[in-house]
Order: structure tokens, then sequence, then C-alpha cells
């Protein structure tokens, strides 16, 4: 039998003097309230209530377990109250990891505002192109873009990046301007990571293979030397989005450029995703689809 079986009802009976005006206050039925208070009255073998055709009253025994009750119910209150604006009002250590750029120019900003508006967060953000265990890191979540290797890690899709090929007009002047893939091979690709480009054709995934006289995994670097008319870059929007806009650059091979990657947030599958990683997921997850 538990412990707290009868009292909420008792203390409604007591608040409401009636038996009819607690259920309806608990939503209810009245016998089930009669039945509660009398098994609690036999638990206790304390008679609680006085009852008549007319009303209800609490005897003496009824007004020291009222006031006991109440003192009990107020501060189980009180604790839901609390849980509830940890819930609401973000608090306490948050960590995690992103890229060094795409975290740097998007991502730091974002935490920052979301600090601003939850004072009472301490955030470790960590930057850094290499990908950290997250468990064995404490993380809490880490932002990743394009594909996703398999793993098992949780993963909630927050926006997408676009790729795009692009040159100077200078540098187009000077070497032409590629029409179709296979013209990629006579002109200076600027190269990053990887030594290929990845396009679509016809609606299937293709990579091309590149070369240039500049390797860098900087894509600052690589935005440079494609503005300083060098070469051609294949660079995601958030590199270059400014200088398209601006006419320094211009987008090359539109009708093979691969579809959307995603920016994603991981997470570990075993952990309780609290509240507050939970609000800024979706403060994120806005966030970015506005840009």
């Amino acid at each position: 039998m538990h412990i707290w079986e009868g009292v909420s009802e008792f203390v409604a009976v007591a608040e409401e003097e009636s038996f009819t005006a607690a259920a309806k206050a608990l939503g209810i039925s009245t016998a089930q309230v009669s039945r509660q208070v009398s098994a609690l009255e036999a638990r206790l073998s304390t008679k609680l209530f006085y009852r008549t055709t007319r009303r209800v009253s609490v005897t003496e025994a009824g007004q020291i377990y009222y006031q006991q009750c109440r003192q009990v119910l107020d501060g189980l209150e009180e604790a839901e109250r609390t849980m509830t604006n940890l819930q609401m009002v973000p608090k306490g250590q948050l960590r995690l990891t992103a890229p060094v750029t795409f975290g740097e120019k998007n991502i730091a900003p974002l935490v920052n505002n979301f600090v601003l508006r939850y004072p009472e967060l301490q955030v470790q953000l960590n930057l850094t192109n290499q990908k950290l265990d997250l468990v064995a890191g404490g993380y809490d979540l880490a932002i990743r873009l394009g594909k996703l290797e398999d793993s098992s890690m949780m993963a909630k899709r927050l926006s997408s990046r676009t790729l795009h090929v692009c040159a100077s007009p200078a540098y187009l002047f000077a070497h032409g301007t590629p029409h179709s893939l296979s013209e990629l091979d006579k002109h200076n690709c600027l190269q990053g990571n990887l030594d290929y480009w990845r396009f679509q054709v016809m609606g299937k995934p293709q990579n091309v293979r590149i070369k240039g006289n500049i390797m860098c995994d900087s894509g600052w670097a690589l935005l440079d030397a494609a503005l300083k008319g060098i070469g051609i870059v294949q660079l995601p929007d958030y590199y270059v989005q400014p200088s398209l806009a601006s006419g320094k650059l211009t987008s090359l091979l539109e009708p093979y450029q691969e579809a959307d990657d995603g920016i994603w947030a991981i997470y570990p599958h075993n952990r309780h995703l609290s509240p507050k990683v939970r609000m800024l997921l979706d403060y994120l997850s806005e966030a970015l689809q506005a840009k």
C-alpha cells in the first residue's frame, strides 16, 4: 500500500468541505474520493471527518493531519515548479564541438546569442576539425557537415549547405569558362583536403579528379586565391556567398551542382537529451535555416 494513497483526496475534501466538490476539483468520481478517504482513515485508525447529510467537517485529528499534509503537498508543488523552471530556463554546463570555420562563422555567434538569452548557462565550445569521441570527451553534442558516417550516434539535421564551383571574372576572362565537367582538366583547380570535386550527373553523384598549383586545407586561403584570379574553387556557400552576390566570383557548372549537404547535430544514442540541449538544438536549427 502506497503511503500517499488518499492524501490528495483527503486534502481536497478538507478544503472543499464536500466529497462532491473535492471529486470535481480532482477530476475523479465522488465514489473514488470516498473510497480513498475511507481507506486512509482505516490505515491511520483515525476518523478524519464528521459526515452528515448536510455537511462534512474535519475532526480535531483531521485538522492536525491536514496541516501536515498541506505542507507536504505544497513542497511537492514547489518541487514540480522548480523542475518545470529548470526545463524552461536552461542552466548548467553545455559542452559542444564544431568544425573550425563553420563554427567560427555560424555556430559560435549563435551560441553566444543563446547564452545572452540564458545567462545561467556555462558553455564550452571546442572548435576543431577533428572528429572527437563525444562519449569519452563528455560532449553533449557535435556539429557535423556533409554526409554522416555510420555510427551509434543520434543525428538531427539542422540545415543544409550548397557546394559552389566558382572563379573570379578575371580568371575566366584569361582562361575561359568551363561548361562541362570534362573541361575542368584544362583549368587550374584549387585543391583542398581532397583531390576531387563532387557533382551530380543525371541525378547521380559523380566525383571528378582535379589538379592545380595550390593545395591547402583552409577554405579561406582557397577563397583568397580564387578572388585573386589564381584558379577555380569548389567551396560551401558560407565561404563564397557574399562574393557571388557582389560579383567578385562567378558561379560555374550549376547544372552539375551536387544536391545540398546536411548540417547536422549528433549526440550519443544512450544519453538522455536534456531540455537545455534540446532547446539549443531547436534554436540552432531555426537560426541556421533562416540564414
